[in-house]
C-alpha cells in the first residue's frame, strides 16, 4: 500500500489554506496528481510544512516523520508537494531540492487541481 506524504508551505497552510482541505479532497476524490493512486491502494499518512522560511528545518522535520513513525511500522512511500510550495513560494527551488536530496523516495510536485481562476467569480 502506497502512504503518501504531503508537504506545504507553512504560510499558506497556517495562513491561508484553511486545513489544507483542498490535498486531502483531491487524494480521498483521486484527483489532479493523485489520479496516479486510482487503481491501487493508498492513504495519506501526513501533512507537514516545509517548517518556515527559507526551509531551513525540512530535513529535520522529514526525520522526525520518520522517526516518530518507526514505532508503528508506518514509513511513507512517496511525498507529493503542494502547489502553495511548488507554484507560490519564494524558497520553492532550494526547499525541493533537499526535498528530492534527502527523502530517499519519490517526490512528486503537485497535488490538488482546485486553483481558483477567480476568487470573487458568483
Amino acid at each position: 500500500m502506497e502512504k503518501i506524504l504531503i508537504i506545504g508551505c507553512k504560510k499558506s497552510m497556517d495562513d491561508v489554506c484553511i486545513g489544507c482541505s483542498r490535498c486531502l479532497v483531491a487524494f480521498n476524490r483521486r484527483e489532479g496528481v493523485f489520479e496516479m493512486y486510482e487503481d491501487g491502494e493508498a492513504q495519506v499518512m501526513g501533512l507537514i510544512n516545509c517548517g518556515d522560511c527559507p526551509g531551513a528545518a525540512i530535513v529535520t522535520r522529514l526525520a522526525q516523520v520518520k522517526l516518530w513513525n518507526a514505532p508503528l511500522g508506518e514509513r511513507p512511500t512517496a511525498i507529493h508537494l503542494g502547489p502553495c510550495l511548488t507554484d507560490h513560494c519564494p524558497h520553492a527551488e532550494a526547499i525541493i531540492k533537499k526535498i528530492k536530496a534527502k527523502a530517499g523516495i519519490p517526490v512528486i510536485e503537485g497535488t490538488h487541481p482546485y486553483l481558483p481562476a477567480d476568487i470573487f467569480a458568483p
